[in-house]
């Protein structure tokens, strides 16, 4: 199984050292999430070792369960496709009006406050991650290790680098121009039909870890 530790905030440290540090959860390998969507199901992989912090943020929430019954609040498919989004929290609550739809985060219960996880950018030219960077420089952007291929797996933000919280998106075609600016965490390996499919307004029945695999150089910190 892989690692899902607290993680911290460097920038120049090795990811386990980041991951021993960081208050929110950080993912070490990679993990399978099954999607089962009004839909169909959607298999995706996340992708610990690139993207630790934002791939481990994923992981906690499904765990948690906070997908289940969520709206794809967001389907652009004209003129040209470009995403599925959802995963906004706050769309499970039949109370809340569509309208406000996209707006929400993840409330952590045991402390009442938002989690936001920073921007996680990772170049196959480096050790680690860069995080809170926007990445413009067109040599590092063809180093990107995850970028917007169809079928990318990324967290939706604000226009704050560091606002990520729960919602997340489906690239519907390759987005090079959302390449250093978004974090790219996964893909979807099986399903990609089913993502085809889905309209704004469809729902994710239920959001399941079915397999996790650690890296073989990750190490639990220690106590």
């Amino acid at each position: 199984m892989p690692l899902l530790v607290s993680c911290g905030k460097s920038t120049t440290a090795s990811i386990e050292a980041v991951c021993s540090t960081l208050s929110s959860p950080c993912l070490q390998g990679k993990a399978i999430v099954q999607m089962s969507t009004n839909r169909g199901r959607i298999t995706l992989e996340v992708d610990g070792e690139a993207s630790p912090v934002t791939a481990g943020n994923f992981v906690d929430l499904v765990k948690r369960g906070v997908y289940n019954g969520t709206v794809f609040h967001r389907v652009v498919k004209e003129p040209e496709p470009f995403v599925v989004q959802g995963g906004d929290p706050a769309s499970s609550d039949p109370k809340n009006l569509k309208k406000n739809y996209g707006e929400g985060g993840f409330i952590d219960p045991a402390s009442g406050q938002a989690r936001f996880i920073p921007l996680e950018v990772k170049l196959n030219t480096e050790d680690q991650p860069r995080y809170s960077q926007l990445i413009n420089d067109p040599s590092d952007l063809l180093q990107l290790q995850l970028s917007h291929q169809r079928g990318s797996l990324a967290m939706a933000r604000s226009q704050a680098p560091d606002s990520a919280s729960a919602q997340f998106y489906i690239a519907l075609r390759a987005l090079p121009q959302l390449d250093g600016r978004y974090a790219v965490f996964g893909r979807v390996i099986d399903g990609l039909d089913v993502v085809d499919e889905i309209q704004q307004g469809d729902r994710i029945v239920r959001a399941t870890l079915v397999m996790a695999r650690q890296s073989p150089s990750a190490e639990a910190p220690p106590p």
